[in-house]
């Protein structure tokens, strides 16, 4: 045993000889090829130039990132604040009991019947989404996503070894779901899930019952996974509801429903999120995740859990305030040649086409190299939500986060720009 210890140390040193006459060491470890490959955000990796444009004196509107300004209900907190503990200690890996048992409730409300033991908690929507796809899909796998799809659903893929196939909607029909024949041409042996985001970031779409039923009668024909992204349900407009996927007859065991407190309550930074699913190896599965790292954050779950109690009128305010901004978006936007604005019948996003040539190169002019009286807008380049190559490339997306007096503001800017860019078509 002395003599292989030995040896090897022999070997890695000869391996690993470092030529003393060079004044740096040059020798460095290689990255993972998931490292080197993994995307980086369109909506974040701008960022710089928004940091020294700022420094710069220039004000920039962040249209750029699904951050309301709207405020966080007091209920939530006032809980975080009036929390007297000694010690901030672990959770429940599925999550405390009684938030979860608050969730049944809630859930309830909106036609949703499940038990707290259908329920895992996680850190925000993106750990659900990430555990999700590690449970139900092996490496190799496939699952379908109609693009213009969230951006990170690329790198939650990434990271758990699985292939997305984009199925592609477009601007003309206001990105409506393909029809059945489309999803057979894409579907192989090694399709193991469907995934949609129910009301859409980054359109704004809000599928409808007769788009859900397509998908269900997909799913159960060749035994799929349907992952349902559900954290803008809330917001649906011009009379339009929410149809949740897991009250679509017979997918009781198909369904996967991911959800977030983020943007329903305003509290983006609490980082508290949930897998439900009437599947119980399912469920069973995704705890063993949630054993791996621990359990969700606690102070987040005291805001979360509180939230509940959020009353109506809350909601009643936001609601009615996010119809207002896109009304004027939607308006302000068509107004200006050459741009072409659907209107979003959920969230607070859409994707709006324009008339320029390469949709990030855009975006970096803007803050690079426009001002008009000294401000500039942020818009996130809509190229990086289609996972096929050379789509979106006149297309951003924008949120609509900013109260109207900033979302005029910021539109004016819009349109200023794109009468000088140098690249419009």
């Amino acid at each position: 045993m002395q003599r292989f210890l030995e040896g090897t140390k022999s070997i890695r040193k000869k391996k690993y000889k470092v030529n003393t006459n060079l004044k740096h060491n040059t020798i460095m470890p290689q990255l993972s090829e998931k490292g080197k490959i993994m995307p980086a955000s369109p909506i974040r990796k701008l960022v710089p130039y928004a940091d020294a444009a700022k420094k710069r004196g220039v004000k920039v509107y962040h249209l750029n990132i699904g951050q309301p300004d709207i405020v966080t209900p007091q209920c939530a907190l006032d809980a975080v604040k009036a929390y007297d503990g000694k010690v901030i200690e672990y959770s429940h890996s599925a999550g405390n009991l009684s938030y979860r048992k608050g969730l049944t409730e809630y859930y309830k409300s909106i036609g949703i019947n499940i038990t707290e033991d259908e329920i895992i908690v996680t850190n925000g929507g993106s750990e659900a989404i990430t555990i999700a796809m590690m449970a139900c899909l092996n490496p190799g796998d496939e699952i379908i996503i109609p693009e213009p799809f969230y951006t990170n659903y690329n790198s939650f893929a990434l990271q758990a070894g699985v292939k997305v196939v984009p199925i592609k909607t477009t601007i003309a029909n206001d990105f409506a779901l393909p029809s059945i024949e489309d999803f057979e041409k894409i579907i192989n042996p090694r399709t193991k899930a469907i995934m949609i985001c129910n009301p859409n970031n980054p359109t704004g779409y809000l599928y409808s019952a007769a788009e859900l039923e397509t998908l269900r009668q997909i799913v159960l024909k060749y035994d799929l996974f349907l992952f349902a992204d559900e954290v803008y349900r809330e917001f649906c407009y011009d009379g339009n509801s929410h149809i949740s996927c897991m009250t679509l007859k017979g997918l009781e065991n198909n369904v996967v429903l991911m959800d977030s407190v983020s943007k329903r309550y305003s509290m983006c930074g609490v980082r508290v999120g949930a897998i439900i699913s009437h599947n119980k190896e399912l469920i069973n599965a995704a705890l063993r995740f949630g054993q791996a790292r621990l359990c969700p954050p606690f102070y987040g779950q005291l805001a979360a859990e509180a939230a509940l109690k959020t009353p109506k009128d809350y909601f009643d305010g936001v609601y009615n305030e996010y119809i207002a901004r896109r009304d004027y978006m939607v308006k302000a936007l068509n107004e200006i040649p050459g741009v072409y604005c659907p209107k979003p019948k959920g969230a607070f996003y859409t994707v709006v086409k324009l008339p320029i040539d390469d949709s990030e190169r855009f975006a970096r002019w803007l803050l690079e190299e426009f001002q008009y009286e000294n401000k500039t807008v942020m818009v996130a380049p809509a190229a990086g939500f289609y996972s096929t190559k050379g789509c979106g490339l006149d297309e951003v997306r924008i949120a609509y986060v900013l109260k109207i007096d900033d979302l005029k503001e910021a539109i004016k800017c819009l349109a200023e720009a794109l009468k000088v860019y140098p690249g419009r078509k």
